[in-house]
C-alpha cells in the first residue's frame, strides 16, 4: 500500500459508524501485544480545551528535553497531525507502516468475532498506541480523548495523570442530556490512585467529579479551588500551593485559555514534585507562552480581518464570543456550516451578538447540515447563502469576517483556501 491507498482504507471506516465501547480496541491491542502497557501517558479529556491543553503540554515538556507524542483529533491541515512527534505530524510512511500492522488486525476482528468492523477512530487509535509503545517510544505520550471517555477508543491504558478539562452539553445524543450525566461518562477518565486535575463548573456535575475522584484515592486538584487563575488583562497570574507564577502572557487569546493553560502547568508541577520530570520553570512559561493552535481564535489575514475558530458547541461560542468582544470590540460577518447533532440554535443565537450578516454554507462532510437546515435554526433576516465558500472567502472586502461552526468545516477551508 502507498500513504494514499493508506489513508482510504482508513477513512472508509466510516461506514462503520460511531460504536461506543472499547472491546474491540482490547481485542486489536491483544493481539499487537499490548503496545499502550508500554507508554507512560497523559490522558487529557473534556468537552472543549482539550486541544490547547495537550499544546501546553507538550511544548513545555519538548523545551524541558523530552521526547513527546501526541494525538489529537480532528486534523486541521494534515491527517498525521493526528499522531505528532515533538508537535511535527508522523511521516506519509510511518502512516504506511502502521496501517500495514493493524490492517491485519482489523480484518481478523471482523472474521473472527462478532464485535465488528473496528471505526475509523478505532483504527487511528490503535495506530497511535502501536506507533508510541512499540515503533517508536518517547518520554511521554499526551492523548486527547474523542468522545466523553467511559467508552472512548482512548480509554485503554492507565495514565500516570488524568486531565478533565470541562463538561459541556455536546454529543448529547450519545454522552446524555445533563451536565451530571456527562459526568458521569467523562468522569471514567478519573482513574485508581492517579492524580486528576480538572476545570468543571456545573455545581451537579462538579460534585460527582469530587466524590469520584476521592473513592478512587486519585489526588485532586480543582480549578478555583487548589489552582486559582487572577487575570488581568492580557496577562495572569497563577497560584498552586506554595506557587506563584506572575505576569504570564499567552499567544492563545481567551480567558478560556488561561484556564486551559493553568491545567497544563499544575500538570507539570505535579509530575515535578512526584519526580517524574525534572521542570525548568522559565522553559515552561516560555513554551506555554509562545503555543499557537491552528483554528482556535486564529487571525489567518489582517486586511480584511478574517478570523478562524472551531467552536463547535455552546460553551465553545461562548468563549469565542467573550474573546471578539474583549480583543476586537465590534461585530463581524461570520460565515456559518456545521455538523448534525449539535445544539445549532443555541449556537447561532449567541453568535448573533457579534455578528452583522450570518453567512450560511454547506461543505463535504457525511454529517454536514444544509443551507436550509442551518438557517431553519435562527430567526433572523439577516442571513445569506453561500453556495461557493471558498470563492467568497477570497473576495472577502468587508470590516471582518469569523469563519466557525465545526472544526470539521474548518478543516476544509484550510485545505482549500489561500490565506
Amino acid at each position: 500500500m502507498n500513504y494514499l491507498d493508506s489513508l482510504y482504507w482508513i477513512h472508509e471506516r466510516t461506514k462503520f459508524g460511531i460504536k461506543p465501547g472499547v472491546k474491540r480496541m482490547e481485542w486489536m491491542l491483544d493481539r499487537l501485544n499490548n503496545p499502550q502497557l508500554n507508554i507512560r501517558g497523559i490522558h487529557v479529556g473534556g468537552t472543549n480545551g482539550k486541544g490547547s491543553t495537550v499544546a501546553y503540554l507538550r511544548a513545555a515538556l519538548v523545551e524541558n528535553g523530552y521526547e513527546v507524542g501526541t494525538f489529537t483529533s480532528p486534523f486541521i491541515e494534515t491527517f498525521n497531525e493526528r499522531i505528532s512527534l515533538n508537535g511535527h505530524p508522523i511521516t506519509n510512511d510511518e502512516i504506511v507502516e502502521l496501517v500495514e500492522r493493524v490492517k491485519p488486525v482489523s480484518e481478523a476482528l471482523e472474521q473472527e468475532t462478532e464485535l465488528g468492523g473496528a471505526t475509523e477512530f478505532e483504527i487511528i487509535t490503535t495506530m497511535m498506541f502501536l506507533y508510541f509503545g512499540e515503533i517508536h517510544p518517547v518520554d511521554f505520550v499526551v492523548v486527547e480523548a474523542g468522545l466523553g471517555i467511559k467508552n472512548d477508543s482512548t480509554n485503554v491504558f492507565k495514565p500516570i495523570l488524568s486531565i478533565l478539562t470541562s463538561i459541556g452539553l455536546d454529543h448529547t445524543d450519545i454522552l446524555g442530556n445533563t451536565y451530571l450525566d456527562i459526568a458521569k461518562d467523562k468522569g471514567a477518565i478519573i482513574k485508581p490512585n492517579t492524580p486528576v486535575i480538572y476545570a468543571v463548573k456545573n455545581e451537579e456535575a462538579l460534585k460527582y467529579i469530587r466524590d469520584l475522584a476521592e473513592s478512587n484515592d486519585a489526588k485532586p486538584m480543582e480549578l478555583d479551588r487548589e489552582i486559582v487563575v487572577v487575570s488581568q488583562d492580557d496577562e495572569f497570574t497563577y497560584r498552586y500551593k506554595d506557587y506563584e507564577l506572575e505576569t504570564i502572557i499567552l499567544n492563545m487569546l481567551g480567558e478560556h485559555q488561561k484556564e486551559n493553560a493553568a491545567l497544563a502547568i499544575t500538570a507539570l508541577i505535579e509530575l515535578n514534585e512526584e519526580n517524574v520530570i525534572e521542570l525548568d520553570f522559565n522553559k515552561m512559561i516560555d513554551a506555554i507562552e509562545s503555543v499557537t493552535w491552528t483554528g482556535r481564535i486564529e487571525k489567518v489575514k489582517e486586511n480584511p480581518l478574517i478570523i478562524i475558530d472551531g467552536a463547535h458547541n455552546n460553551e465553545s461560542v461562548e468563549a469565542l464570543i467573550d474573546t471578539i468582544k474583549n480583543y476586537y470590540g465590534t461585530k463581524m460577518d461570520i460565515l456559518f456550516s456545521a455538523i448534525k447533532g449539535k445544539p445549532i440554535s443555541g449556537m447561532l443565537n449567541k453568535l448573533s451578538e457579534v455578528a452583522n450578516t450570518i453567512y450560511f454554507t454547506e461543505f463535504d462532510f457525511p454529517k454536514a447540515l444544509s443551507k436550509e437546515d442551518l438557517a431553519e435554526s435562527i430567526n433572523t433576516d439577516n442571513i445569506q447563502f453561500i453556495d461557493d465558500y471558498v470563492e467568497f472567502i477570497n473576495q472577502y472586502e468587508g470590516e471582518g469576517l469569523l469563519i466557525t461552526g465545526s472544526l470539521y468545516f474548518i478543516s476544509e477551508v484550510k485545505a482549500k483556501t489561500q490565506f
